[in-house]
């Protein structure tokens, strides 16, 4: 049989934005900035060099906006907020919020609760490096949603100064073997046991003397040939029991109550968990080839659905959690719940994976790099704005790395390299530690 056609995951440059809300009736919001970025002379002079968007004239997006609002939903009774996604301040946020009342007010628009409205509206102000974008959200009864945006230029192009490493990115070898490593999971106890995915099958270890004892091999059965650059996903529902499930292409596997003593596999599409506990993503793995369609569950805010993409990270906040899409067009897209923005950040591979590390905001973004197709990188980035910032220092790995999981708890990720001197794939823990 023939193997079924793949996309080999490609390196591409990526940035990103961070997200932050004012809410409707007043500036109650509160942008927390970590100790170390006032400690920084290069961020302090670039924010001191860089005209403030207060400084920029709202008028004419204002009226833009409420004259297409009021297209969309006519001059009647409406409920509106306004949520910031954008670097703006609560100052310059909620003079747009009052000026955008009084252009809606000019137009005939009385403003109720929302119980009482016959439209709502929902506005995000975002933006990308050369204007800002302001989408209204229009619903009327059981009507579809009508969108609405305009995007008025930014005065001057948007600059951060990069930070300085302030964590320390550290690597915790798991496992070795010559074929090819797809996941594994690590379950603490007396003794800690390990699971590793393979296109063979899921093998347990028990930690005894010092190592790691063969106990179990369990054999993956499919219909169907593996694709050429396979992949896979390990999940420890109870570290306890050792109870699990495996994602692979086309074929979904759980592990019995009791333990690995037994595994059943059978032929699915089901989605795959692509978060982490306390983060929940699931999406539609292309059992053909080796990355994620789109379709997506639960949704992200009103997102169903994205571009196809390899890989994603969480990134929690107030309101909610955004992601991240390592997508497989060459860019990273930011789906907010609302807005599926592209932007560009230097230096970014096709994967990426958050932690909960509790260090600075408490959630990091790590990214691979670029490479130099012998050797890769990775690195810890926060979303501490509107683009990612570095928080570590690169950590150079032998080999490319082929898969990078949030690993259940959240707190650290697991990587796969395959390192072409040895022809071996290794797989190691990642975790982040506070300070240099």
């Amino acid at each position: 049989m023939q193997s079924a056609a793949y996309n080999s995951r490609i390196n591409f440059r990526t940035n990103s934005r961070g997200n932050f809300r004012a809410h409707a009736r007043g500036p109650g919001m509160r942008i927390l900035f970590p100790s170390r970025f006032v400690g920084s002379l290069g961020l302090v002079l670039a924010l001191i060099l860089t005209p403030p968007a207060d400084a920029q004239n709202w008028t004419g997006a204002e009226a833009q906006l409420a004259a297409k609002i009021v297209s969309a939903a006519g001059p009647k009774s409406m409920a509106v907020e306004v949520l910031n996604r954008s670097s703006l301040s609560p100052a310059s946020t909620e003079d747009i919020r009052r000026n955008l009342l009084t252009q809606l007010a000019v137009l005939g628009a009385r403003f109720v609760a929302p119980e009482q409205a016959a439209a709502t509206v929902r506005v995000s102000l975002s933006e990308d490096l050369q204007s800002y974008v302001w989408v209204a959200e229009i619903r009327q009864g059981t009507n579809a949603a009508s969108i609405v945006m305009v995007s008025p230029p930014r005065s001057a192009p948007l600059f951060v100064e990069p930070e300085a490493a302030a964590m320390v990115l550290r690597r915790i070898p798991l496992w070795s073997q010559p074929e090819r490593i797809l996941d594994v999971a690590v379950a603490a106890g007396n003794p800690a046991r390990l699971l590793v995915l393979d296109g063979g099958g899921v093998t347990s270890y028990r930690f005894q003397d010092n190592h790691w004892q063969l106990e179990q091999a369990l054999p993956i059965l499919h219909s169907r040939p593996w694709p050429r650059d396979l992949r896979g996903r390990l999940i420890l529902a109870n570290s306890k029991d050792l109870v699990f499930e495996a994602y692979l292409p086309g074929v979904h596997c759980r592990s019995s109550a009791n333990g690995p003593s037994a595994m059943t596999c059978y032929d699915s599409d089901d989605p795959w968990p692509v978060g982490s506990d306390l983060s929940i993503l699931n999406a539609s793995f292309t059992s053909t080839r080796n990355f994620f369609s789109g379709a997506l569950s639960p949704a992200v805010g009103k997102q169903t659905t994205a571009p196809a993409f390899y890989s994603a990270a969480a990134v929690p906040r107030a309101p909610g959690t955004s992601w991240l899409l390592a997508a497989v067009d060459g860019q990273v897209h930011l789906l907010d719940g609302i807005t599926d923005q592209v932007v560009e950040k230097p230096g970014w591979g096709s994967d990426i994976a958050s932690v909960h590390s509790g260090c600075g905001s408490g959630w990091q973004v790590l990214a691979t790099g670029t490479g130099d197709g012998r050797n890769d990188t990775v690195r810890a980035f926060e979303m501490a704005g509107p683009e990612p910032i570095a928080v570590s220092a690169p950590l150079d790995v032998s080999g490319t790395i082929t898969a990078l999981w949030t690993e259940s708890g959240g707190a650290s990720a697991v990587a796969v390299t395959h390192n072409t001197e040895t022809e071996r794939y290794e797989a190691f823990r990642l975790i982040l530690a506070c300070g240099r």
